[in-house]
């Protein structure tokens, strides 16, 4: 075990596998491809999935009541994925397994994805729709909480800014792909196809998955504990030493939500407050879409390699002033062409910070728990649309009343310009260093000085 002096703070009073550093091999082009291509198949359903909230809630509910209903099922479907995914990413790191650590986990939660979308596309009341949204919620975590762990497994740090641009792309993409099909929904007059449909692309990305990612190191020494031990341990308040990791989830969690306050609004955004038709919908939400993805796989590689320049932080910044001011056009847009304009913006600063945000991340974590911690982290991915939704859902009833005006809308919209202020403020607290730097700076300082003697 890695010797730690007396005196060394707490921070760095850790396991000795959790000093390893990252792995040194490069990886072919390839292979970072496919550690990436998950992440499509996730995004692809919640992208389907938010549009199919947002158009079944408000009619299965009374009128003048949809967003509230909007926000209570956000929090219990937040809960759920808070939950599970840094409990079972947690787990991850100690499996041994034939398949190894990761693939496990994927391969059952993937499966009953599918299961699920079904419940939902065949839902017809709103518990039914809620409780297959939380069944999801759980089963698409248990797969994601250990499958975000591969980018530190295996990815060295000459490449994190590469893998990092192409999880952001892919979850772009993902998200995307499964808006457009949903869209299908308005053409076929039903949802229940489209539905499905989602779950036939991540199956397809989860198979790829478990058949072409190799796996990393081995997973770690459980000691003698039980699994209930650690599965308990993801919680432990150790998490909160890395003040560094704290304070950048918390910044991801208003970004994302800054975020989602567009993605997840954005339907009542154009019925509403622009009185925009079914049909009109069914032309203006894949091009809103498709634009937002365009901008967003177009920042995601050049932020990545000017974030290797310049570091990451500020790139962070960068996309948190662009992202502010998409959300203003868009609350103010006294059209569809406005508001497309806004998000243009909006995807802009998506993929600068999907790009950026990742390698930061995998910069300051311990490396041999990666699946707690990017679990954990991932929390503000979970969290991002429910607090955007809470927030906007009740701003919408409160300002917008049971006559549902475009004020609603329009009001929550504003409130998102607050949330990519704080993700700026909490960035500040956040020492982009890489962990192993941190922890030998806090080592050095910790031995005691050598005593000066005099002749």
């Amino acid at each position: 075990m890695a010797e730690i002096p007396a005196g060394a703070p707490a921070a760095v009073d850790l396991e000795d596998d959790d000093l390893d550093s990252r792995p040194t091999e490069r990886l072919p082009m390839g292979q970072l491809f496919q550690i990436s291509l998950y992440w499509l198949g996730i995004n692809t359903i919640w992208g389907g999935i938010g549009v199919v909230v947002q158009e079944r809630v408000p009619a299965l509910v009374a009128a003048g009541e949809a967003g509230r209903f909007l926000a209570l099922q956000s929090v219990v479907t937040m809960l759920m994925a808070i939950a599970i995914q840094p409990t079972v990413g947690s787990i991850s790191d100690y499996t041994i397994s034939r398949w190894g650590r990761r693939k496990p986990y994927i391969a059952i939660g993937a499966s009953l994805d599918v299961v699920f979308l079904i419940g939902i596309a065949t839902s017809n009341t709103y518990l039914s729709l809620v409780a297959f949204l939380v069944l999801l919620q759980f089963s698409s975590n248990f797969a994601q909480g250990p499958f975000q762990g591969y980018v530190p497994d295996l990815v060295p740090p000459s490449q994190v800014g590469m893998a990092s641009a192409l999880v952001g792309v892919m979850q772009t993409l993902g998200f995307i792909a499964g808006g457009l099909i949903i869209t299908l929904g308005y053409v076929l007059g039903d949802f229940t196809l489209p539905t499905i449909a989602l779950g036939i692309v991540e199956g397809a990305t989860a198979l790829g998955t478990l058949l072409w990612v190799r796996e990393g190191r081995a997973g770690r020494d459980r000691r003698g504990r039980s699994w209930l031990t650690i599965a308990r341990s993801a919680w432990g308040t150790d998490v909160l030493r890395e003040r560094s990791f704290v304070w950048l989830v918390l910044s991801r969690l208003m970004f994302l939500a800054g975020i989602n306050m567009l993605l997840g609004l954005y339907i009542l955004f154009m019925s509403r407050s622009l009185g925009l038709t079914n049909d009109d919908k069914a032309l203006w939400v894949p091009i809103t879409q498709l634009v937002v993805a365009a901008l967003t796989v177009a920042a995601a590689v050049p932020s990545a390699r000017i974030s290797d320049r310049i570091g990451r932080k500020p790139v962070i910044y960068a996309a948190c002033g662009i992202g502010a001011a998409g959300m203003a056009i868009a609350a103010v847009a006294p059209s569809i062409q406005v508001f497309v304009l806004g998000a243009v913006l909006m995807g802009a600063a998506s993929g600068t910070f999907l790009a950026v945000d990742w390698a930061l991340m995998t910069d300051i974590i311990p490396k041999a728990a990666s699946g707690r911690y990017m679990g954990i982290s991932n929390i503000a991915v979970a969290s991002g649309g429910p607090v955007a939704t809470i927030i906007g859902g009740l701003l919408i009833d409160i300002v917008g009343g049971p006559a549902e005006t475009g004020d609603g809308p329009r009001a929550a919209f504003a409130a998102g310009i607050g949330l990519f202020v704080l993700a700026g403020v909490f960035l500040r607290r956040v020492d982009p260093r890489p962990r192993d730097v941190r922890l030998a700076d806090e080592i050095a300082r910790a031995e005691p000085t050598p005593a000066v003697t005099t002749a």
